[in-house]
């Protein structure tokens, strides 16, 4: 099969994507080359459940995989362990108070891993769509250090989780507690994660069909622009 490649340039189409449908199942979710990383490209994607995933020495690659993997607030698990951690008060939470900090944590070379997807231009991107007041983090402090934190956007009752980081013992972990059980980024219908991983699912992550997501994603998304403009 032939990827689709996207147009750019000034008289791009942001939403000129392939139907999801259409993405390979090997690579799992792979589904067109190119475009750009405009902010309303992104916006477009994240609408439609696509996410841009690439390496520095690759094309702009566009993914949206099946199945999904998701937390949603009522089953993410906090084991005895954490809510012990938790009780103790030992780190503080803020949010957007170090996007940028925490974006670069996220990128940071990590033990097992070869380079990273978060490439300078995905970091401007990211920057513009907090900006733009769509970008959120959550940083984790130990007193003044920052021990970790994650980093995605939100779209009214819809969250996307793109990356988190952890220097001290449970504070990735923290950061998806204050977004799932403390709604520190306000009431959420889900967070999406893209991939599964086992340490996800260890935490309650749940793993949708793409076109379940899709359905609850249009759902959610419809619902929270409906409120928007009752507002």
């Amino acid at each position: 099969m032939i990827l689709p490649f996207l147009s750019e340039g000034t008289h791009a189409d942001p939403t000129d994507f392939p139907p999801a449908h259409r993405a390979l199942t090997e690579p799992n979710g792979l589904l067109a080359v190119g475009g750009d990383l405009s902010l309303a490209r992104m916006v477009a994607a994240y609408q439609r459940g696509i996410f841009p995933w690439f390496g520095a020495d690759d094309p702009i690659l566009w993914w949206s995989p099946d199945p999904r993997t998701v937390f949603t607030p009522t089953a993410f698990h906090v084991s005895q362990s954490l809510e012990k951690w938790r009780r103790q008060g030992r780190y503080r939470i803020t949010v957007n108070h170090a996007f940028a900090d925490v974006v670069a944590g996220c990128a940071a070379p990590r033990a097992n891993q070869d380079g990273t997807w978060i490439v300078p231009e995905m970091v401007h991107v990211f920057v513009a769509l907090h900006q733009a007041g769509l970008g959120y983090s959550v940083e984790v402090w130990d007193q003044h250090q920052l021990v970790g934190g994650l980093f995605g956007a939100k779209f009214g009752r819809v969250a996307f989780g793109e990356s988190m980081f952890s220097r001290a013992p449970n504070a990735s972990k923290f950061a998806l507690t204050a977004i799932l059980v403390d709604g520190c980024w306000g009431e959420i219908d889900f967070l999406d994660c893209q991939f599964t991983t086992r340490h996800l699912l260890s935490l309650g992550a749940q793993e949708w069909s793409r076109s379940y997501f899709i359905h609850r994603l249009k759902k959610s998304w419809e619902t929270s622009m409906a409120s928007t403009i009752c507002d």
